[in-house]
């Protein structure tokens, strides 16, 4: 059996889902009261593969929120993923997705140092960031929806804002590698990793966000744009691809214009309803077929029965692993949301 860990976006959200699920001890309450409350599994799953088999998991709330970490609750946003994480293992779970800012957390601060909560000694085995299926659909939304813009991706500039992280770092070796795009921009804040990234890539210009941008014809963003940053659409290229990478995602809502098209990155449609109730509170379109990448993960695993920490440790992503993931994708159904209407 597979399993999710996941968390809503905010106190806002959190309290008017709790309403919704059926939690009224929640929904009225502050953050102290969140920053105690234990995880629980709120929805049961069952997905069917394409090839006819059916899996059955289960979501764990975390019951973090990002007010935790904006608010220097450290230590508290750092329990809950590790109480999740437990709390997954105890109920059974084989191969459970980190989700959302969970994996960040996670590597973040050093998690894998916990091996015991309470008396449980945590498998790490059992555990998947989902990063790597993750860096694959991205760099597939990168390639077809270039396709349906017209964007020749062999003479395109791509920049990766959030180069040096897990997911991004995979994204500028498949760009670089397997696509082979014209000129590859890296952004990022650490400059010792970007150098070590255009090091191993063999190829990239390091270059600042602002610069960068009019640049580019396609921008990956892996993390949402932080708060204050401005954006000039009418500097963008014409027509400009976006594809908002992040959790939660605001491109859409700080980006527009004409010609510039803004895509839910790191998101995949399954090719038959799936059986939960968790992605209605998360507000996709189409909630009974869209999905995380990284869930989807956790899933893939499930029904290939590799239960492994098949994404684990940071710029571990190689071309090999997401052509892996990516062909048991393939298998069990899953595709890259696109644009539409295009």
């Amino acid at each position: 059996m597979f399993g999710l860990i996941g968390h809503l976006t905010s106190l806002e959200h959190a309290q008017s889902v709790a309403r919704e699920l059926g939690y009224p001890e929640y929904a009225d309450q502050d953050l102290d009261f969140w920053c105690s409350a234990p995880p629980q599994i709120v929805d049961e799953i069952k997905v069917t593969s394409i090839t006819g088999e059916t899996i059955t998991g289960k979501y764990v709330e975390s019951c973090f929120l990002p007010e935790m970490l904006a608010t220097r609750r450290i230590k508290a946003a750092t329990r809950k993923i590790v109480n999740a994480m437990a709390h997954a293992q105890k109920n059974g779970l084989d191969i459970t997705a980190l989700g959302g800012f969970s994996s960040i957390i996670f590597e973040n601060f050093d998690l894998s140092q916990i091996k015991q909560v309470r008396n449980l000694t945590l498998d790490f085995q059992r555990f998947t960031t989902g990063n790597t299926h993750t860096a694959y659909i991205i760099c597939r939304q990168v390639e077809q929806a270039s396709a349906q813009l017209g964007i020749d991706l062999k003479k395109s500039t791509v920049a990766v804002c959030g180069a040096t992280g897990d997911i991004g770092s995979a994204v500028c070796r498949w760009l670089g590698n397997k696509l082979d795009v014209q000129e590859l921009l890296l952004i990022a804040r650490n400059k010792n990793r970007l150098e070590e990234l255009q090091t191993e890539l063999g190829r990239g210009k390091i270059m600042g966000l602002e610069e960068a941008l009019p640049e580019a014809d396609i921008v990956v963003w892996v993390a949402s744009m932080p708060k204050g940053v401005e954006i000039d659409s009418s500097t963008l290229k014409n027509p400009c691809l976006l594809i908002d990478g992040g959790y939660p995602k605001n491109l859409g809502t700080k980006i527009n214009g004409d010609g510039i098209h803004v895509l839910n990155g790191g998101i995949v449609e399954h090719s038959l309803d799936i059986d939960w109730q968790i992605m209605n509170i998360v507000q996709m379109d189409v909630p009974s077929r869209q999905l995380f990448a990284c869930f989807a993960e956790s899933m893939i695993l499930e029904f290939e029965k590799w239960y492994t920490n098949f994404s684990w440790g940071r710029n571990m992503i190689t071309i090999e692993k997401m052509e892996q993931i990516g062909g048991a994708s393939v298998k069990h159904g899953f595709r890259p949301l696109l644009l539409n209407g295009i």
